[in-house]
């Protein structure tokens, strides 16, 4: 790569061609200010908080927006470069809602953090803030546009990541603000409720519709028997919100707090998961075997299945029924468990802790229950589950490890990486491919299923037949593929289709990682997916069939996989759904 020397803060610098004044700055070790900016998703310099003063330009110049060239003198910190930095500043705040501590982004909102930083005390402009439309329709996702700071990253990252493309700003001036088409609520206008626009807001224009109060109501009521399930991909970031680095595993600890705010069990999604590869697996090979629909595609990921039912409804017959981990839990936990041990399923609560937003839509699908018992109550996020073990009191640091409660909290390494992206498609073929070799085999890391590359395609030789795969992660990617196979480009026996880029290590109810670090290049999807391959290798059992527990509740209980009885509580169906209803 050919280079250029430009002088920043009258130090030279050598820095590649092809670079940006602020990835100059950056690897000059300066900070330069952003918030519009969010890396390779929205680069507009909008937002001008990011200016600098260039030798021979007339105005200051949008550091992430302007190429380097060869001679190029800049100065990131000179007193009219401050000035015009605070000034912008004072404008956003001047528009902005700032109820500070009353917010959901209190001390973790980037705004506030630049007040910080830039000392602002007063603000010199005085007028109307931005006018409200507090929408809280659908399920999942609250618009509060009091607090938008009219950034763009939402409808970047929904264009670009999600494929959906539904947000954009409404009207012009003062008045503009960030909606879908015709003003519709976002499950109408075809959101798939992965939350990436919630990841990428700077504020809290944007964030998951609670459930604490409900959760914390059921703790207190003395009739409820509430049961809480952690997923995966929760234990690998819970920690980022108690001050851990980024991909700290802390599955001990989440059980510890879980267990002192009150409820009477914790369970792990983990267990589920297991399940789902005994039921999906077998289905799988049924297919096969029978000339069944194909590719099977996954349906864990409830992101994914909106994608499917909102833009592809024709692939509904290749979906898998199963229903997702979480749901298949809350299902076995009221009939299975709740039989075990004697509990009413009417008088039990259980409470899904979720890295994702679309699991409070798929919780609330008329299709997710059982002889008129919901499968799950109630689905809080890893945000959620943080605020309230802070409400709590309890020192989270401090908790010793603790075990998850025996029966549903068993579990083995194929379940745990089902956070990770090509996580289900390597668990599920450690499993097929033991059964299709009649025989424990002892190499069954798929590692090629892993990793953060949109489409991940493999060819597998497996009880002397050849068997072709495919992991995608992201709507984007998800729509590029699903139309490769339309065309008839590509032939697979089975898919893993993920809605959230990474998969749910970067779900939309993680903790909020701040711009700056993602924009330095640190990939917080593969950190946290290592945590949960840490754990897959620590585990003493590792394919979801060995289970002991699984293997109980199996003979004890369901038959076998694929058995009415398996049918009955763990699978379900999917439809059809309109994407505007009703427009005129």
């Amino acid at each position: 790569m050919n280079k250029v020397n430009v002088k920043i803060n009258g130090m030279s610098f050598d820095v590649p061609q092809d670079y940006t004044v602020l990835d100059a700055c950056r690897e000059a070790s300066i900070d330069v200010p952003t918030l519009c900016f969010f890396k390779d998703m929205n680069e507009t310099g909008a937002c001008r908080m990011c200016v600098v003063e260039v030798e021979g330009a007339r105005t200051l110049l949008a550091s992430c927006v302007t190429p380097v060239r060869d001679g190029m003198n800049i100065k990131t910190s000179s007193k009219r470069v401050q000035n015009a930095r605070k000034t912008n500043l004072e404008l956003i705040l001047a528009n902005h809602n700032r109820e500070c501590l009353l917010c959901d982004r209190n001390k973790s909102c980037e705004l506030q953090d630049f007040a910080d930083s830039m000392n602002v005390k007063d603000i010199a402009f005085k007028g109307d803030t931005r006018e409200g439309r507090f929408v809280d329709a659908t399920p999942s996702i609250v618009r509060d546009t009091s607090k938008c700071i009219l950034c763009g990253r939402c409808i970047s990252v929904c264009k670009k990541s999600a494929g959906m493309g539904i947000l954009s700003f409404v009207e012009r001036g003062f008045d503009t603000y960030v909606a879908p088409a015709f003003d519709f609520d976002m499950g109408e206008a075809g959101c798939i409720y992965c939350g990436q626009c919630i990841n990428a807001c700077p504020v809290s224009a944007l964030k998951e519709k609670p459930e604490i109060d409900r959760v914390w109501d059921a703790i207190n009521d003395e009739k409820k028997y509430v049961v809480f399930q952690t997923a995966p991909a929760v234990r690998a970031a819970l920690g980022e919100e108690f001050g851990m680095e980024i991909g700290n595993r802390v599955t001990g600890k989440m059980v510890a707090a879980l267990r002192r705010l009150g409820g009477n069990k914790v369970f792990d999604t983990n267990f589920a998961a297991d399940l789902t590869i005994m039921e999906e697996a077998n289905e799988l090979l049924d297919r096969i075997k029978n000339g069944g629909t194909l590719p099977l595609i996954t349906s864990c990921s409830p992101g994914w299945v909106r994608i499917l039912e909102n833009y592809y409804p024709e692939f509904i017959p290749n979906l898998s029924t199963c229903k997702s981990p979480h749901q298949m839990l809350g299902a076995v936990t009221k009939s299975y468990y709740a039989e075990k041990i004697g509990v009413n399923p009417k008088n039990m609560y259980v409470v899904s802790v979720m890295p994702c937003i679309a699991k409070k839509f798929e919780k609330d699908r008329e299709e997710m229950e059982v002889n008129g018992i919901r499968d799950i109550d109630a689905v809080i996020t890893t945000r959620e589950l943080a605020k309230m073990i802070k409400e709590a009191g309890i020192d989270f640091n401090k908790l010793p490890n603790e075990e998850y409660d025996t029966a549903l909290g068993i579990y083995s390494g194929a379940g745990v990486i089902f956070g990770a992206t090509g996580g289900v498609m390597e668990a599920a073929l450690r499993t097929a491919a033991d059964v299709l070799e009649g025989k424990d085999l002892e190499t069954f890391e798929y590692t090629g299923v892993r990793g953060v590359e949109n489409i991940k395609e493999a060819s597998l030789t497996l009880g002397g037949n050849e068997y072709n795969i495919a992991v995608v992660h992201g709507g984007n990617a998800a729509k590029q593929l699903l139309e490769m196979v339309k065309n008839g480009e590509k032939n697979y026996h089975f898919i893993e289709i993920m809605g959230c880029t990474g998969g749910c290590v970067n779900g939309g109810g993680q903790p909020h990682v701040h711009s700056k670090i993602k924009n330095s290049g640190i990939d917080v999807r593969t950190l946290r997916a290592k945590a949960l391959y840490e754990e897959d290798q620590l585990c003493t059992v590792r394919k979801s069939h060995q289970n002991k527990a699984i293997q109980e509740l199996y003979r004890d209980f369901l038959g076998e996989p694929n058995s009415h009885k398996s049918h009955e509580l763990l699978h379900t169906h999917y439809v059809k759904r309109e994407i505007y209803p009703n427009k005129k």
